[in-house]
């Protein structure tokens, strides 16, 4: 059996081969290098973990992510490979593989392969606020609204006209309402037994807030080409 440090840290970057929105997006090239190759050089420059591995199905993707430095320890289960699979079963099966191997892992990282504006001192952050903050449980990452949610409108899929979903904030100025956060979908430090509960990692958990600018979720084209054009203008201001 092979000799494992003891109380790891774990990165795993969930990256299944059947994206549908954007074909083969993990492997596909961003700005010079395959998008997944953006979080694995994140999660290495930031030091924090004894390993970095790959959770996928896919045998390219697999080549690929080791060409980068990171390892492929297993290939996911097709059955946790489809469009349905909530990403904490994902980690969660990870998190069992190491256990069977008699792994003790101190905590777990689920970093997504489509996050290339993950910052390494960010994932540094996380790890200290579950180390030393007030909730021992999880750490995810997010951001404002850029609107307020109180003054948010809805259509009426008959009629077509619109309603406010809070009429009673229609008098309020924007600075006088609560702000609201969403996830920022870049990464979630979670302890083993928190990825195992499979608990709802939002409620009660805390957050570290980024910039707006920093936060660009990839489900389609159009959140692609307008990451390119941030990470472009970054570069072009540094």
């Amino acid at each position: 059996m092979q000799t494992w440090e003891i109380d790891m840290k774990l990165c795993v970057i969930p990256a299944r081969g059947g994206s549908k929105r954007i074909p083969r997006k993990n492997v596909r090239n961003f700005r010079g290098k395959p998008m997944l190759a953006w979080s694995i050089q994140a999660a290495q420059r930031s030091e924090c973990f004894d390993h970095i591995i790959i959770s996928t199905d896919d045998q390219e993707i697999a080549e690929c992510a080791r060409s980068y430095g990171a390892t492929i320890p297993f290939f996911r289960p097709l059955e946790l490979a489809d469009d349905y699979t909530p990403t904490a079963a994902v980690i969660a099966h990870a998190v069992k593989w190491y256990e069977s191997e008699g792994v003790a892992l101190e905590a777990v990282c689920c970093l997504y392969a489509t996050a290339p504006m993950v910052d390494a001192k960010d994932l540094r952050k996380g790890l200290e606020m579950l180390e030393g903050g007030a909730c021992d449980q999880f750490v995810f990452t997010a951001t404002t609204y850029a609107s307020p949610i109180q003054r948010a409108i809805r259509i009426d899929q008959q009629s077509g006209l619109a309603h406010m979903w809070q009429p009673e904030s229609f008098n309020q100025r924007s600075q006088d309402l609560e702000p609201a956060y969403h996830d920022a979908g870049q990464f979630y430090w979670g302890r083993p037994e928190g990825w195992l509960s499979q608990a709802n990692l939002f409620e009660g958990s805390q957050a570290l807030i980024l910039p707006r600018w920093r936060v660009q979720d990839i489900d389609n084209e159009e959140d692609w080409t307008m990451a390119e054009l941030t990470l472009t203008r970054m570069d072009q201001l540094i």
